[in-house]
């Protein structure tokens, strides 16, 4: 019997009510499918604008939300079932980063509190001097000097020196998955290259596989093995993350890129055109098809499958209608094409 995956989603969904009653239903994230699996570690980016349901699906894999229909999978096993070993397994293997260095701290403990704090609850240390030693390899694996870290307070050090902090502390448990939730959006410009560039170790020496959350095609370009586009909850996008960014094939994708500030005074963006048509899709008919400058009648009717426009590049447009193709068969044909 083949090994499962370290983790899977199948077809999930997640839906919010609101409004009085809750009779109105908000589609977060509409049947999403990914296998992400610890034999072939990678860098996975997931893009899209705000609301576009990205933080949901690195909340469904942490566990920390459940899905309205399909199941997120650890192992084999449904991660909402998990308990006692199991479960602390999970969370030891699956470990995030989150976007806000600040919160995470507590202002009253020294900054030691949060690597200990690990380090007890999974008794990964025999005794306080071999605690010491795990948290100073830590630290030095993401760029930063225990003698000038350890002993102070949260508002003694950086934004950045805070955020490495925090992926040192999810490296002390050896995790196989990191979900990294806007992880740079709230450092300076000048140590968003040294934390991708951990991310990116973290791959490559410890084999840890990343799930990228941003709205930065620019570090995802730099940072990415494979990229997924999300508008509206359904993925529109996908495949190898320099082709997807270089030649996006998708209208919302296309825009996303066009709207990429260069540092070229002399070069516009936002030339392509952007629509607000009359008008919404009928139920199940393509979510961007009120902005899309390409929509056709048939657009607001059923919602165009994932086709492959190219071996390691799929767009859920029916400018590109061909033989549908699933999520999984794109990413790991983007792996094939990086191998070779």
């Amino acid at each position: 019997m083949p090994t499962p995956p370290l983790l899977e989603l199948r077809q999930v969904s997640k839906v919010y009510a609101r409004g009085l009653l809750a009779r109105e239903q908000v589609v977060a994230l509409n049947k999403v499918s990914l296998t992400i699996d610890d034999q072939r570690p990678s860098i996975i980016a997931v893009a899209g604008e705000s609301g576009s349901g990205k933080t949901t699906l690195g909340s469904l894999v942490l566990g920390f939300i459940q899905p309205t229909t399909g199941a997120v999978l650890y192992r084999g096993q449904d991660v909402a079932r998990l308990n006692g070993a199991a479960y602390l397994r999970f969370r030891r293997e699956v470990q995030a980063v989150f976007q806000d260095p600040f919160a995470v701290f507590n202002p009253f403990y020294r900054v030691d509190h949060l690597l200990e704090t690990p380090i007890a609850k999974f008794k990964l240390a025999r005794s306080k001097r071999e605690a010491r030693r795990m948290m100073e390899d830590a630290l030095n694996a993401v760029g930063l000097r225990p003698e000038e870290i350890l002993g102070r307070f949260p508002h003694q050090l950086s934004g950045g020196q805070r955020q490495r902090i925090t992926i040192a502390r999810a490296l002390l448990l050896k995790p196989r998955l990191l979900v990294a939730d806007e992880p740079v959006s709230m450092v300076d410009a000048s140590l968003r290259a040294t934390i991708l560039e951990s991310l990116r170790r973290m791959r490559d020496e410890h084999g840890i596989s990343i799930l990228y959350i941003t709205h930065d095609l620019t570090t995802a370009y730099h940072v990415s093995d494979d990229i997924l586009v999300l508008y509206a909850g359904n993925v529109v996008e996908a495949g190898d993350a320099e082709q997807v960014i270089r030649q996006p094939k998708h209208p919302y994708t296309q825009l996303l890129i066009d709207s990429i500030p260069w540092p070229e005074v002399d070069r516009r963006w936002g030339s392509v055109e952007l629509v607000q048509r009359d008008g919404a899709a009928a139920s199940g008919g393509c979510r961007f098809f009120a902005r899309c400058p390409a929509a056709m009648p048939r657009c607001a009717q059923s919602a165009p499958a994932l086709y492959r426009v190219s071996e390691a590049q799929a767009a859920a447009c029916y400018l590109h209608e061909g033989q549908p193709v699933a999520l999984d068969e794109v990413l790991r044909a983007s792996d094939r094409a990086v191998m070779a």
